[in-house]
C-alpha cells in the first residue's frame, strides 16, 4: 500500500450560522473556493496535477447543492481537470473526506487529492436535505429516533453527568479556544474571509464566548426537555435503556455546539506527488475506521470506533499523544475521557465546538488540522481524530508526524 501524507491544511473563520453572522453574505461554494484558493497558492499547487477534490456537505441542497467541490474549483480558477465530489456522514463528513482520499491514494489510483469540507448552516438550514431517517417511520422505530440532544441528555443520565460537570466542561472549552486564539495558534491555518473588495469579512472565529463562566450557563434552561417529556423522545430512550427510570436534561446552548458557517480543505498525496511538487509532508495517515454504534444513545460512536481502529492498528491508548474530538455535546467528550481514562489535558486542548461552533461538513477536517498543527507545536508524535455522528456511528482516524 502507498504511504499517504498530509502537506498542508487550511480553514475559514466559523461565522455565526444566522442572518447576522458575518459568512451570511458569503454562499457555501465561495466559501470552499476561498480554501481551495488558499491551498494552492500556499503551496504553489499546479491544479492540474490534481486528482480529485472531496469534501463534507451534509445538506447539499439550495446553494450547496450540485457537487459543490466542483463548482467550487470553477469559482477557484481551477484547471478543468480537477474533479470534485461530495459526500455525507453527517457530522464526520469532513474527516471522512480526508479518509476517503487517503484510501484512493493508498490504493495507487490518485496522487494528489484536496479532501475537507463546507457548510453554510446560516443559509441552509440543519436537516434542509430531508431524509427517511427524520420522517419515515419504518426508519424511526428500528433507529430508536430522537432529536441528538436528548440522546445527549441520556447519555449523560446514564454515565453519571451532571449539570455541573457539562457547564464545568463548556467553560473550560470557551477558555482554552481563547487563550488559543489569544496566543497566535490558528494563525497559520486560518485564513481571513475576503469580499470581492479585498475587505475582510471575517478572520476570527465569530461563536466564542471565553468569558462564558459557570454562573452565566446556570441561567440557561435545558434545551431538550420539552422534546423529551412533551414529544415522547424521553419514552423512545427508555425503551431503548430500561435501566434509566427518567431523563435528567442538563444539556443547553452553552454546553452544546454552536450552529456557524465555515469550510476547510486538507492537502494530501503519496510521495511521489509530494516530491514532483517539492512538498514537504508534515503528517502520514497511519489508520481509520467507521463503525455503527448504539442508535439511542447515538453520539457514542467514538467509543466504539476507537475500540475498533486500535485494534486493528495494533496500537493502544497510551500511543496517542493527543486526542480531538468533535464537541457536539459535553457528555460526549466526558465519556470518551471516561471510558478510557483520558485526562482532559491530552484532548480538546485548544478548546473544539462548544467554544467556537461546528459546520457539520467541515468539522473534520477542521479538528484533523488543529490536532496537527498541535502536535508540532508541542514536538508530539500520533493523535487521534474522531466525531461521533447522527443514527448512531463514529468515525476515527489516527495521524503520524513524519
Amino acid at each position: 500500500m502507498t504511504e499517504v501524507f498530509i502537506y498542508d491544511h487550511v480553514r475559514t473563520p466559523r461565522g455565526r450560522g444566522k442572518k447576522d453572522g458575518a459568512l451570511h453574505e458569503v454562499p457555501s461554494v465561495r466559501l470552499a473556493a476561498k480554501t481551495l484558493e488558499a491551498i494552492r497558492d500556499r503551496n504553489g499547487l499546479d491544479t492540474a496535477t490534481v486528482d480529485d477534490i472531496i469534501m463534507g456537505c451534509v445538506d447539499p441542497v439550495m446553494d450547496a447543492g450540485a457537487v459543490i467541490p466542483k463548482a467550487a474549483a470553477f469559482e477557484a480558477g481551477y484547471s478543468m481537470r480537477a474533479p470534485g465530489m461530495q459526500i455525507s456522514r453527517f457530522c464526520a463528513s469532513g474527516l471522512d473526506a480526508v479518509n476517503f482520499a487517503a484510501g484512493k491514494i493508498a490504493q495507487g489510483a490518485d496522487d494528489i487529492v484536496i479532501a475537507g469540507g463546507v457548510e453554510s448552516m446560516s443559509r441552509v438550514g440543519m436537516g434542509m436535505s430531508g431524509g427517511a431517517w427524520y420522517m419515515d417511520p419504518s426508519v424511526n422505530f428500528p433507529a430508536y429516533f430522537m432529536p441528538q440532544g436528548v440522546s445527549a441528555d441520556l447519555i449523560a443520565t446514564k454515565y453519571g453527568f451532571s449539570r455541573d460537570d457539562v457547564d464545568a466542561y463548556a467553560v473550560e472549552s470557551q477558555k482554552r479556544a481563547g487563550a488559543a486564539w489569544d496566543a497566535g495558534y490558528f494563525k497559520n491555518s486560518v485564513i481571513p474571509v475576503k469580499d470581492q473588495n479585498g475587505l475582510t469579512i471575517l478572520d476570527r472565529d465569530e461563536h466564542m464566548r471565553p468569558t462564558t463562566d459557570m454562573q452565566s450557563l446556570a441561567s440557561l434552561n435545558p434545551s431538550f426537555q420539552m422534546p423529551g417529556e412533551m414529544g415522547g423522545f424521553e419514552a423512545v430512550g427508555i425503551q431503548a435503556h430500561p435501566e434509566i427510570e427518567r431523563i435528567n436534561y442538563v444539556h443547553h446552548a452553552g454546553n452544546s455546539s454552536g450552529i456557524v458557517d465555515g469550510a476547510a480543505a486538507v492537502l494530501l498525496g503519496s510521495r511521489a506527488g509530494g516530491e514532483s511538487m517539492n512538498l514537504k509532508p508534515r503528517a502520514r495517515i497511519r489508520a481509520f475506521a467507521n463503525i455503527g454504534s448504539d442508535p439511542a444513545l447515538m453520539l457514542t460512536g467514538p467509543v466504539d470506533v476507537t475500540e475498533k481502529l486500535l485494534a486493528r492498528s495494533g496500537m493502544k491508548i497510551s500511543d496517542i499523544d493527543l486526542f480531538e474530538l468533535n464537541e457536539a455535546f459535553a457528555a460526549v467528550v466526558l465519556r470518551y475521557m471516561q471510558a478510557f481514562d483520558i485526562p482532559h489535558d491530552r484532548i480538546n486542548v485548544n478548546g473544539g465546538a462548544i467554544a467556537m461552533g461546528h459546520p457539520l461538513g467541515a468539522t473534520g477536517a477542521m479538528i484533523l488540522g488543529t490536532v496537527l498543527d498541535e502536535l508540532e507545536r508541542r514536538d508530539l508524535n500520533t493523535a487521534l481524530v474522531t466525531l461521533c455522528i447522527g443514527a448512531g456511528m463514529g468515525t476515527a482516524t489516527i495521524i503520524e508526524r513524519v
